[in-house]
């Protein structure tokens, strides 16, 4: 690893020990190195690995084509999944325990195969699909102010926080991820929604690119894995004493809490 990368997951690790977001690391790198920023996320991604730390999964990032837009790239992003990062449905999430949190409902799918590629479809990930699930992830960022260019979220892997998977568990043939609405509420106040094919047409279309990308790294998915595809509608930023409840049609519904300060 170059000192360049060193110094850029120095940056965010101090940031997750210290509570304190650090500045944009995009300067630190020529315009749009995302393959550098990869070097990040896995540095720091390895250091967690070597505390003791299991992967239990990966994140689609940037399924929107607005959020596309926006950050001027023309595919998605993944982060890994840690069993550390899980919370359990209807759980609290500690005062203290994120730094900028926000909140987004998803498809989640465990794996009952693995997905070795390069060149899967989504009929590949169907049929390596061993249940599917509800799920919230809780994003977060390291960066002051998210602050993020798309270097800055690769390396930040890909703005992870927390997720939670919902109770129910259903086989992929029993419900069709890209048919699925959802919505998601703050309390009783709806604050976000949408439906399965905004995430990239198709939640199976973003997996399928996940696992192709992964293979093509070495990386591939694994049986057991969970891989949340995504977000099914715009993300909302959560404070201490909100409690979200995402209702996605076919799956059922998850529930994540944020916990008041002591």
């Amino acid at each position: 690893m170059s000192a360049t990368v060193q110094k850029a997951a120095d940056l965010l690790a101090t940031a997750t020990a210290t509570g304190t977001p650090c500045p944009p690391i995009r300067d630190l790198f020529a315009d749009g190195d995302v393959d550098a920023a990869y070097d990040v996320q896995r540095l720091n991604n390895e250091r967690l690995l070597a505390a003791g730390h299991r992967l239990t999964g990966r994140k689609i990032g940037l399924t929107s084509p607005a959020v596309q837009r926006q950050l001027g790239v023309d595919q998605p992003d993944f982060g890994a999944l840690f069993a550390s990062m899980a919370l359990a449905d209807g759980g609290s999430v500690p005062a203290g325990r994120l730094l900028q949190p926000k909140i987004e409902a998803e498809v989640a799918l465990i794996l009952g195969a693995d997905l070795t590629g390069p060149g899967c479809t989504p009929a590949d990930v169907r049929a390596a699909t061993a249940s599917v699930r509800p799920a919230l992830e809780i994003v977060d960022s390291r960066i002051a102010g998210w602050d993020i260019t798309i270097v800055d979220t690769v390396a930040d892997n890909a703005s992870s926080g927390l997720f939670v998977l919902g109770d129910d568990q259903l086989s992929i043939e029993d419900v069709e991820p890209a048919d699925v609405s959802m919505r998601m509420y703050r309390g009783a106040e709806l604050v976000s929604e949408g439906t399965g094919r905004d995430c990239l047409g198709d939640p199976l279309n973003a997996a399928a690119w996940l696992a192709s990308t992964l293979a093509r790294r070495g990386e591939p998915l694994r049986a057991g894995d969970v891989v949340l595809t995504g977000a099914l509608g715009p993300m909302v930023p959560a404070v201490p004493g909100d409690v979200f409840t995402a209702r996605i049609s076919g799956l059922g519904t998850v529930t994540a809490r944020f916990g008041e300060a002591a």
